[in-house]
This record gives structure tokens, sequence and C-alpha cells, in this order.
């Protein structure tokens, strides 16, 4: 049987080997990298994106435009992965990571084509990352947590370039109060969660009118408008039951013969809601948030009892009732007790240009704080809350671990010429994938440059050159084009951001080029499967 061909995978499955499987897979993370590549910087371009039901999206933010992308390639979605992982662990600095990443390979396939081992490549790559972030860490700047002015700068550069420039100052300053008020000592050092801050947008009245409030802000009106608008000394009572009569859970059939006994049937239906009111009112609440529906019935009651009730809230809202007021979430309405009840000093119904919402202030709490979100379209709303979310996590990033980098590509142009400087100091192969490395960061000052209309070689050699003077802090202006230092221009970044974009793209491009074979399983449809290459095995 010498010879003979063995097909060992499913008819129609795709199989590519060798340098074509690297070929095609460092394609693609370009192919990503480059879709996100123009949105660099305070000058970067937006994009807009249609989903399939006509949905629009109009942002810069690297993340978002590649959650919203369609992406098949596996590769592709690899670079994906660490733009989200960047997103999650910083919340800035996503495109910068997508970019990067997509160099690193980029580079490496100009050494696979000189004939050097994948195998090297990534054994020099992860020698240039370690090194890398011991460089960057060492260029980095301490900053105390009572310095609200540099945190205010670190916000600011989160928020330029999207959208919302001419209000950053006081963007700046909510985030940086945001922060502060959720931020907590803990045995494992200072924490900043940023999930503690709810975000309500609100289309209608200018960006400048946005503001903090301290609590919570329920999209949310009362269920009847003859409850109580104000509540002071609220005990807050939380369920994810519904407040109404059981019905059955598969299809019931009743029959009634006469009047009397429909009568019956109502008013056993109305004392079933009166029982369960009652046992509500018992535990002393003045206050109801529920997850699902309140029956017309059990609304009367309440408002003939003063009591403020508002339905139909999200799990996460009440979540974050329980949180702050320390409410317990009830499942049944028979285990209510008044140790389940929450409180706060204030819950009230405020009209926000026609839309009413709830407001609980005064909470057990400090750290249910709220922003409130303006902008005169839905599209200004959303790009907002994009910046907003950016600066939040960055400012929390810079409090939890004190360390911040000039931006403006002045890091990234230090690493290239001290990496470079370390790689002349190796020996063996491993040397070229050390200085490929190096000269990967130098696209992004090249990348800044060109988004803001400028000659990325010049610039490039204009930031070199200074560096090479022991200018360590020496960026782009994108406003002016000229060479700066970044730290006294305010343009500001958490250590964090640089460290977690090296280490991430450095993982998915050593990942991608450790594959030499790719094997696709046959789609499910009834079109002929491609042609699929002999696996021989000599028997």
């Amino acid at each position: 049987m010498a010879g003979q061909p063995i097909y060992i995978l499913a008819d129609g499955s795709q199989v590519t080997r060798g340098r074509d499987a690297q070929s095609n897979n460092i394609l693609a993370g370009k192919a990503v990298a480059n879709a996100v590549r123009t949105t660099l910087g305070p000058k970067g371009m937006d994009k807009m994106l249609v989903d399939s039901m006509g949905d629009v999206v109009i942002t810069n933010d690297g993340a978002t435009i590649l959650k919203e992308m369609d992406i098949e390639h596996p590769t592709a979605k690899m670079i994906v992965e660490v733009a989200k992982t960047q997103d999650d662990e910083v919340g800035d600095g996503t495109t910068t990571a997508a970019v990067l990443a997509g160099e690193f390979l980029s580079k490496a396939e100009e050494l696979l084509k000189k004939g050097v081992h994948p195998t090297i490549i990534a054994t020099g790559y992860r020698q240039a990352s370690k090194k890398a972030v011991e460089i960057v860490k060492s260029i980095s700047i301490d900053i105390s947590r009572d310095d609200t002015e540099a945190l205010k700068k670190v916000a600011k550069t989160a928020i330029t370039g999207k959208g919302a420039e001419s209000h950053k100052e006081m963007l700046a300053e909510l985030t940086v109060e945001a922060v502060s008020l959720i931020g907590e000592e803990t045995d494992d050092g200072y924490v900043a969660d940023v999930s503690d801050i709810k975000i309500e947008k609100q289309a209608g009245e200018s960006v400048g009118e946005s503001k903090l409030v301290k609590g919570l802000v329920l999209d949310k009106a009362r269920t009847h408008p003859n409850m109580p608008e104000k509540i002071e000394d609220a005990k807050i009572l939380v369920l994810s039951i519904p407040v109404e009569f059981k019905k059955t859970e598969m299809d019931a059939e009743i029959k009634i013969s006469s009047p009397d006994q429909m009568q019956m049937f109502l008013d056993q239906e109305e004392k079933m809601v009166k029982q369960m009111t009652d046992k509500i009112l018992d535990s002393g609440a003045n206050v109801v948030f529920c997850q699902k529906g309140i029956d017309d019935l059990a609304q009367y009651y309440l408002e003939k009892a003063g009591v403020y009730a508002a339905k139909r809230l999200k799990k996460s809202d009440l979540d974050r009732i329980c949180e702050a007021t320390g409410a317990t979430n009830i499942q049944d309405i028979d285990e209510i007790t008044a140790n389940d009840l929450g409180s706060a000093n204030l819950v009230e119904e405020r009209d926000i240009k026609g839309n009413k919402m709830t407001y609980i202030t005064g909470c057990r709490e400090k750290k249910a704080v709220s922003i409130i979100l303006h902008g005169g379209t839905q599209h200004v709303v959303d790009s907002l809350q994009h910046a907003i979310d950016d600066a939040l996590h960055v400012v929390a990033v810079a409090l939890e671990d004190g360390k911040v980098v000039a931006g403006g590509g002045s890091p990234e142009v230090e690493l290239s010429m001290r990496l470079g400087e370390y790689a002349s100091s190796l020996s063996g192969r491993e040397q070229l994938a050390v200085a490929k490395f190096a000269e990967a960061f130098e696209v992004i000052p090249e990348t800044l440059a060109e988004n803001s209309g400028y000659d990325p070689i010049n610039k490039l050699v204009e930031l070199r050159s200074k560096h090479e003077e022991g200018n360590k802090r020496m960026g782009l202006n994108v406003y002016t084009g000229e060479i700066v230092d970044m730290w006294e221009n305010d343009v500001i970044e958490p250590l964090r951001a640089k460290t977690q974009a090296i280490n991430a793209g450095t993982e998915a491009a050593v990942m991608v080029l450790r594959i030499d074979d790719v094997v696709a399983a046959s789609p499910h449809s009834n079109q002929a499967a491609p042609e699929m290459p002999d696996m021989d095995m000599d028997m």
C-alpha cells in the first residue's frame, strides 16, 4: 500500500500548511491593525459602523470598532482579543495595542522571508517584551492619590479625540471626583472598581449640563402618579418577583357557570394581591423596587399607604441598589423581614427634560455614584459615554498603580531606541528578532504624525534626535507639529496602558507565529466543498 493516500479529514476540510499558513495569518492580523490605525490619536478619524439591523455607531474607539465589526478569520479574532483585553484591563489604549500587535507580525514576516525560524523570532520577542516592560517602568513617573491635577490630566488625555474636547475640563473633574469616591484601601492595596459608577445617558441639553450625583439614578418613574414624589428616611424593599396574583405555569381552564362564581373568582384574586401588599407594608417599607410587574390593584394599595414604587428594573440596577443601601434581594414575599430593608436619606422622582427618573441619595455606602451625561443627539451621548468610560478606567488604573508616563509617542520612541541598543548587546539570531521588535514601536509616533497631516519620517527623525539628547518625555504635539515635552503639555497616560499593550501584543504575535498548519472544517452548506490537499501516510 506504499504511496496510497489515506484521508484522515472529513471531505471538504481545508488545510493550509507552512509558509502559506503563516503568511495568511500575518496578513489577517495586519488587516485588523490597519482597520483601526487611522483612528489613533486626537486627530484620528472616526468610523461609521452599520449593523444588520441598520443601527449606526460612529466612534474612533478601537475596542468598539473591533467589537462591532463582523470578523470571521480566526487570527483576526486574536487581534480583536488583544484590544478587548486592553479595554478590560486599562480602558484606553485599545487602538495602540491592536496596531502594535499588527506591527509585531509585520516585522516578524520580514524575518521569516529571510529564513529565520518562527521559534527563534518567538524567543526573541518574549525576551524583548520583558526588557521593554523594564524600560517603560524605568521612565514612569510616580503620582500621589491626592494629586488631583495630575489625575485630571490623565482623564483629559483619554477624553481628547473622542468628540468632547470642548468640555473635557468639566468631564475630567467629574471623572476624578467619581473615581475618588468609589476608591478604597484593601489588603491588596488601593482598589477603584469603576463598575460601581452608574452612567445614565440623556439626549437633549448640552454636554456641559452633565453632572455627578452622589447616589443612584434610575431611568424609572413612579408606577402610579398619585404616589408620593419624595420619600425621606427611605426604607427600601427590593423584589425580584412580581407583586401580582400567581398565574398558572401551563394552560388551565376554569369553568364559571354563574355570576356569583365569577365574583368569587375576582374576590379571590383581589384577596391574594391584598395579602401580598399587606406583607410588604408590614415590613415597614416605604419604597419598593421591583424587577418584574406590580399589579394595578397592588399599586392602588401601595399608593394609599404612601409608598413609592418602581417596577421593571434591570437586574444590574437591583444589584446596585442592594449594594448601596444594604437591602436584600427578596425572592419570596412570605420571607420579608425588617432586616431585609435597605436605607437611604432620600428617594425622589425628578423630571429631567421631560424624562422622569428616580434618585436615591444619602445611601449607606459612599460608593454609590452616578454620572448623568447630556448631549445634543443620541450619537453625541453614545460617543460621550465611550469617552467617559475610558477616562474613568484610566484614572482608576492611575490611582491603583500610582505610576504614569508621558504620551504623544514619547514612550514608544524611547523604547525603540533603548531596545535597539539592547539588541546590539545580544548574540545569536534572537538579536534580529529583538531589533525588529524595537523597530515596531516606531509605528505609533509615525501613525500619530500621519493622522495629523505631518510627514511621519521627518517627525520620527526629529523625535529620535530629541531623545538622543536625553529628553525622554519629548513627543509630538499633533496640533502644532512641534516636538515638545509631553509632561508639560499635560499629555499623560497610566503606565499600565503601555505595559498591557506590550504584553498582550507580544503574546498574540508569538501565538500566531507558532502556527504552521491551519485545518478548517468544511462549512455546513450545499455548495461544493473546495479541494483538499492529500495528507499522505505511508503504510
